[in-house]
This record gives structure tokens, sequence and C-alpha cells, in this order.
């Protein structure tokens, strides 16, 4: 600047220098970053990089009482742009609101007021949002028809061009984001846009009130409702072209205090998983789905709250019984996704196509599986289950909290408990998780709550959410499901047709291997896919006490079957037994002339499950090293004190890959080796075991879910020693470990057998 310049600038009675040399051309913007840039050795802000996590957290009073833009939010350190970095008070104010670090880079004050209001209150947004639209989306609306006089129904302004091309961007914006649904939210302040991204809603924009009704009526135009009626709620379908891609959205409207509400729902089929793998099943949940697909007649439910995938596993599910060559039938309302090769029926109420209608024609057409929405009524329910029993498969959904109370739920529709009993073959209830981004996860020390800890206990590896330019600052990127499988078993119907409580039907369920809906969300958090919060923030934590099974590690009702480590079980509900004779039947009895020291496992099992062998012949001669591979942490805690009790020293391993490693590093005596393992299953371990020379004659017991004569078969064929069918007992167990060891035994040799 020259002196005369400046002496002008002294001389204004503005109140910002910077501002008014930028508006009378003394310097420019860039002028007067760089030089504070290299005075103050600060960093100069990029404004266009604003978290949704920030614009959230930070009041917007704050940041225009002191001009300064929120940038990125952690859990310590917030980042701002301000054009003063003299502010102190602005420093000190921020910190203490939002018990964070301050962290200051450089902006122009101009700038800091554009973003501000585009971010918090953009008042011109429709001008500002359109100016960018050309050349960034190539959108086509696809209709049928529509009547001349439908367009002139009032809200003239809804076919003008910027309020054509501003719907046009919010629905490509959206399907661009990823996003399920788009709500159109009437506020006092204006007319809120969010996106619902994996789950949860974002709010991406604020539109002047003025655009609300013309806004309003350009979608209903698209879905082809009556504009004019703006006081009662209405359903419709569009589809819509978004650069050469084909896209279906439902939309419906609803009327509310400050306007009309809208929701359009996204249907993408290339961003939707239509196959059971890729629902991000835990393995033994995927397997328990397969073996109710292989059912040839009965019902098979999927279950839980609106959204929470049911239709996608339905359709995944036809995909795998479509490679039969079956004739599939479904009745839909909406159909939502269409689907090659299969015959889908739209129900249409007003014309009396509705669902039962539809059933009893559908029956006429020689179906082998049927698809039926959802199970509304009485009526419906009775169809779906006289086909189930003529011989059908059919596959349907209800809206209940889990998988035994889908039975409930029938009953109270008025269906009879005996029909329910011969034909529910399975209930899957679930529940969609956010996946973690797995560009920018990082590992969470030291923060897994206290009540948690019983599922979470301390060396538990899981992970915390971060945000990066892949998740759009989120931290997670995707969904999963997460399942409760109960599959039918004789008891399982006798209890049902008894009319017995869901309780006690789930009971039954977890008899046969079913695990809860939060066991298998703690799954997955251990796995690192997901974390804590997000599981916290679909589930609630159970608190009731813990029941133990003979089968499996001790589950409750949506509980893990990883065990709470410091917590008392009760005793099962059948047969009725003390805590005290539990603990008896669990203790081995005191050696005659020792004071016997009382010893309770971390995590008891009922004396159903184990039956400890006598202290005096537990222990041998000589300590031996047994490697135990499992990967449920507390079955192998409880089988690990077993045999630390019994005088061996105990290796463990939680998956096939690290049970290599461990062979290497300790050369145990001999292997208990569980099948079902991640990353390596254990036919994987024998066949490397085998290969090598020096583990060859490794003495290796397989523990293994299934008895039948083929799978015995293969477990020798892959060179196990001996082998145990779960649930097993301890004195099984211990016999064959004493016996293969006192015989130095080589691979292949005993018979094996449930204990």
């Amino acid at each position: 600047m020259t002196p005369e310049q400046f002496a002008a600038l002294k001389a204004s009675r503005e109140e910002s220098f910077w501002e008014t040399a930028v508006s009378r051309g003394f310097c420019t913007d860039d002028n007067i970053l760089a030089a504070l840039s290299a005075r103050f050795r600060m960093k100069i802000a990029n404004v266009n990089s604003i978290s949704q996590q920030a614009r959230e957290l930070v009041p917007e009073q704050l940041v225009r009482k002191y001009r300064v833009l929120p940038l990125q939010i952690s859990d310590s350190i917030l980042d701002i742009a301000t054009a003063d970095p003299h502010d102190l008070d602005c420093e000190r104010t921020l910190a203490f609101a939002l018990g964070r670090t301050v962290r200051m880079s450089l902006a122009a004050p101009r700038k800091i007021l554009e973003r501000l209001d585009e971010v918090y209150r953009p008042e011109n947004v429709i001008e500002k949002i359109l100016e960018n639209v050309a050349g960034d989306y190539d959108i086509e609306t696809l209709s049928e028809q529509i009547e001349d006089s439908d367009l002139e129904l009032g809200a003239n302004r809804a076919t003008e061009r910027p309020v054509i091309q501003l719907v046009d961007r919010i629905v490509a914006e959206g399907i661009q984001s990823r996003a399920s649904d788009i709500h159109l939210e009437p506020e006092e302040a204006g007319v809120a846009v969010r996106y619902r991204i994996d789950g949860v809603l974002r709010q991406v924009m604020i539109l002047p009130k003025a655009a609300g009704i013309p806004l309003v009526s350009r979608v209903k135009i698209m879905a082809q409702l009556d504009i004019a009626d703006r006081l009662r709620p209405q359903d419709g379908r569009s589809r819509v072209v978004v650069s050469g891609n084909r896209v279906d959205l439902r939309i419906s409207t609803l009327p509310a205090s400050q306007g009309e509400k809208v929701v359009i729902r996204i249907l993408d089929q290339r961003s939707t998983v239509l196959s059971l793998d890729g629902l991000g099943l835990n393995p033994d949940e995927l397997e328990r789905i397969h073996g109710l697909l292989l059912a040839r007649e009965g019902v098979v439910l999927v279950t839980g709250p609106t959204g929470s995938g049911k239709t996608t596993t339905l359709y995944s599910m036809l995909r795998t019984i479509q490679a039969r060559g079956v004739n599939i039938v479904t009745v839909e309302d909406p159909v939502e996704y269409r689907l090659q090769g299969i015959v889908q029926v739209q129900v249409n109420e007003k014309a009396g196509l509705t669902f039962p209608a539809a059933l009893r024609s559908i029956l006429r057409q020689d179906p082998d599986v049927i698809l039926v929405g959802e199970v509304r009524d009485k009526e419906t329910a009775m169809i779906a289950i006289q086909a189930s029993l003529t011989g059908h498969l059919v596959l349907t959904t209800l809206h209940t909290i889990d998988a035994a109370s889908s039975v409930t739920r029938l009953l109270d529709m008025g269906v009879e408990s005996y029909k329910i009993a011969a034909s529910l073959k399975g209930v899957v209830a679930q529940r969609l998780l956010r996946r973690l981004c797995p560009h920018c996860r990082e590992l969470a020390v030291g923060q897994v709550p206290e009540r948690l800890r019983k599922w979470f206990p301390d060396g538990s590896t899981v992970y915390r959410q971060v945000g990066c330019s892949e998740c759009s600052q989120t931290g997670y990127r995707g969904r999963l499901a997460i399942t409760e499988v109960l599959t039918g078993s004789p008891e399982m119907e006798r209890r049902i047709a008894a009319n017995e409580s869901a309780e006690r039907i789930a009971d039954a369920a977890r008899e046969t291997g079913m695990r809860g809906l939060w066991e298998s969300g703690v799954q997955h958090a251990r796995n690192g896919i997901t974390t804590i919060e997000e599981l916290l923030r679909v589930l609630e934590a159970p608190a009731e006490p813990t029941v133990y099974h003979a089968h499996q590690v001790p589950t409750t009702r949506n509980t893990p079957s990883v065990a709470p480590i410091d917590e008392e079980p009760t005793a099962p509900s059948a047969p009725p037994a003390s805590a005290a004779a539990i603990v008896a039947d669990l203790l081995p009895p005191p050696v005659k002339g020792r004071v016997s020291t009382l010893h309770t496992p971390a995590t008891p099992f009922t004396g159903a499950s184990f039956q400890l062998v006598d202290e005096e012949s537990a222990i041998p001669q000589q300590s031996k090293k047994v490697l135990l591979v499992e990967d449920e942490d507390a079955l192998r805690r409880v089988v690990k004190d077993l045999l630390e009790r019994e005088g061996f020293t105990v290796f463990e391993a939680a998956d096939g890959v690290k049970a290599l490693d461990e062979i290497d590093r300790a050369a145990p005596d001999i292997v208990v080796l569980d099948l079902n393992l991640p990353r390596l299953d254990g036919y994987g371990v024998l066949s490397h075991l085998r290969a090598r020379p020096s583990t060859a004659n490794l003495p290796v017991i397989v523990l293994t879910a299934k008895g039948d004569e083929d799978s015995e078969v293969r477990v020798f064929e892959y060179g196990a020693s001996d082998y145990l069918t779960k649930p097993f007992r301890p004195r099984a167990l211990s016999a064959r470990l004493h016996s293969l060891l006192a015989r130095g035994h080589s691979s292949g040799g005993t018979s094996g057998g449930a204990g």
C-alpha cells in the first residue's frame, strides 16, 4: 500500500481495516492472507472443507458473534477459520462452550460470512445451488402421460425452470450421496432438506419458506399426485434417469402444521446388495439362513422395524432360491425392485387387488415359492399359512422387535397356535448397523463404557470412527445386518402349540443355537467392522441375567454368547435347580485329607453342560502342553480354566492362522481344535499340520457341532486323531486327552463320538 492509501485507511471510520482495504482496491484478500500467514506462521484455511459434525455441534450464534467458521471437530480439537488471530475472547469462549482446544487458521472476512450464510442460513439458496447445476448431472424424469389439467391445479410456480432444476438437483445429490431417503420438512425458518445416509439423517440445506409450496408441487407432479389437495396424505412413485442410470422413487406426502412434509425413498438397485453373502452376516448366521432356505414348504418370516433391511434380505433369499429353477411369485406394496425371472404383483386396493385376493389367485398359478410383502391382517396370515401347509414355501415380513415375538404377533392376529407350529420353519429378526470406514478408522483405547466391560473386557480390540473424504467426514460408510435366526425344532413346535410365552419359545430357540441381536452386534464390534457407539445407537444393552445352555456360550435373549465375566448366572428354566446345586455340580469334589478351595470358573456352565472329573485323577503326573483353538472367547476361557485345574499348561488361539503360529512357537503336546474358525477353518489347520513333517504326528482332537457320519468320516480323512461333538462333557475331553497322550498317539486312529 502507498502512504496515501494507508493514511486514507487510518482516517476511515469503518469497523474493519481488512474489508475497507479490499473494498477500496488497496490490496486483495490473498495479499493480506499471505502476509498474516507469514507473520503469525498460521495456515490459510480451506473454507470449502466444513464437516457436518462441526456445523451441527458449534452453535450458530457463537460463530456469528465472533465471525469465525467451524471447519472440523474431533473429541479434543475444534478447527476454525478466522480473520482475527488475536481474538483471545473468541478462543476462550469456544473452548469453554465445546470442551475442546481451539485451533485457528486464516480466512478472509468476506469468505467467512458467505460460507456462514450458506452453511447455517442460506437466504438465496436456490440461486446459489443452481449456479453450478449445468453439466453436473444428466437428469431425465420418466413418467406416464400427464394430463394437462393436472398441471393447472394451482401452485403455478411448480413448472418454472428454476424449481424443476432445484428438485432435480436435490434428487441427484441424494442419489450420488448414497441416500436411502430424502426428507423435505417444513419448519418455521424455512424448508429443511435432509438426506438419510447409512440410516442417519443429515441436514444438507434450508430453503426459504416461500420455496416450499412450488417445491412440493413439483415433486407431486413427478409422482402424478393431486397438487391441489394439500390436506390428505398421498403416495406415488416416479422414475428418473441420473447420468444414464434408472432409479425408482417412492414419494409420500403428509400434511403438517407448517406445511406438507415430503419423503422421497430412493430405490437404486446399483447400491443395493441382493446377495446373502453381501449382507455382512456372521458365518454362523449365514449358515442358519441357508438352512432355512432348504425347506420346500412352510413359512419363513423376516422381522424388524421399518427401514431395517427386511425387503433387501427377502430379495437376497429369492436370488438364492431362484437358482433351483422354481416358479416364484411375489405380492408387494409397493414393488420396490424389479427382479428378472420373478413374477411380481403390485397390490392395488382401489381396484380390489388386495394381499388376500392376490394370494388366492397366485395359488392357482402353480407357484413353488411365494413372497408376501407384509402380513398385515388375519386374512393374509391365514392364506399364507394355508399355502405353506399345502406344499409352498412362503417368505414374508412382520413388524416385531425380535424373532420369538413373531409368534405372539401371529396369535394376536387370530391365527391358531397349532397352525403356526406346523407351518413356521424359522424367523430372521434383523437390524442395520453402520460400517466403519476402512480408510480412517482407528483403535479405540480405553473407550469401553464400564457397563459394557462384561462384553468387551480389557484387551478387547475395538475401533472408533474418525472421518475422512471417503466417508464424508462421518467415519462410516455402508451398512451391515445383524440378525437373530430362529429355526424350528420339535421342542419349539411343542411350545408354540401349547401357547407358551415368547420367552419360553426363545429359550427353545437358543437350545438349537440361536444367538441374539445384541450378541451378533458385539461380534461385529469385536471384529472391528462397527463401533460400540453404533451398536448402542441401534440396540439397548441387555440388563437381564444370563441364561446358560448345554451346547453354547451363555446367552440371554438378545444378549451375546460372549458371556459377562463377573456376573453370576441364573439357573436354566428347565429343569429347575437351586444356585447351590448348580455350583456344587460345577466344582470338583474335595480331596480326602485336604482342605478344598472352592474356585468358580469365570464363566460357569450348568451341570448339564460340564461334569468335572475328580481332582485326584485329573492331575497328570507331569505338565503337558495343550493348544486350545476356539473363536468363542467365553467358551475358550471356560475350557482353559478346566484344563489348567487338571494340571495342563494351556495355550490359546482364536483363529486358524494364529493356531499355526502358536504351534510353531509353543510346540504343544496336543491340540484341541474347533472346526468353525475365522481366517482359516479347522480343516485348513489339519491340512497344514499333516503336510509338515514336524507336526504330522501331533495329536489333534476336533470339536464339531455336527455328529453325522459324513462329518465324522471327513474329520478323520483330514487327519484328526479324535473328535467330540458339541455339546460335550469335560470328562469326555479329559479322557481323550489322557488317552492320546499316554499312548503317544499319531494321526487318525480312534473312533470318535459325542461325550
